[in-house]
């Protein structure tokens, strides 16, 4: 007989996006139940599926933008994880994520993005991608210090 693992015994496989527009500034969420609380739009693979296709999945989902409002430039080539505090567990999200990252280039004009009626997301801003990572919660801070650095390399003289 086959036991169910424990929240604390397992990392959910996940994507996450970043949107970065020519002046290497990164597109930043606010999450809708935790006002002044910004992120990166990000979620849990479903079975079967792609990290590329998870992140598409998970950016419509969360802000509304679809893949053909957007360009890719390039995956991070680094899987990235986090732990979550145990007091975050569940047992829908195990011990914390492990992550495919992906960059991308806005192709629309972003004033067209709406998120009223999006569950997840309340709000968004274009910010320096060291600002959010000093500013994310903390146990994403070391993820999002590496992705700050990922996006820099890609726009050397911002």
């Amino acid at each position: 007989m086959s036991k169910k693992p424990l929240p604390t015994e397992w990392f959910r496989a996940g994507a996450g996006i970043v949107i970065v527009n020519d002046q290497g500034q990164v597109m930043a969420f606010e999450r809708d139940d935790i006002p002044g609380a910004w992120q990166y739009p990000q979620g849990g693979m479903d079975e079967g599926e792609t990290p590329l296709a998870t992140a598409y999945r998970e950016l419509e989902e969360e802000t509304g933008i679809i893949k053909e409002q957007i360009e890719l430039i390039t995956p991070t080539h680094q899987l990235l994880a986090y732990e979550l505090p145990e007091s975050y567990r569940k047992p829908w999200s195990g011990r914390g994520q492990v992550q495919y990252w992906f960059l991308f280039r806005l192709i629309i004009n972003a004033e067209q993005i709406d998120l009223t009626d999006k569950e997840e997301l309340a709000a968004w801003k274009w910010v320096d991608p060291m600002e959010l990572a000093e500013t994310v919660v903390e146990f994403r801070r070391d993820v999002y210090r590496t992705l700050a650095q990922f996006v820099s390399s890609h726009f050397p003289n911002q």
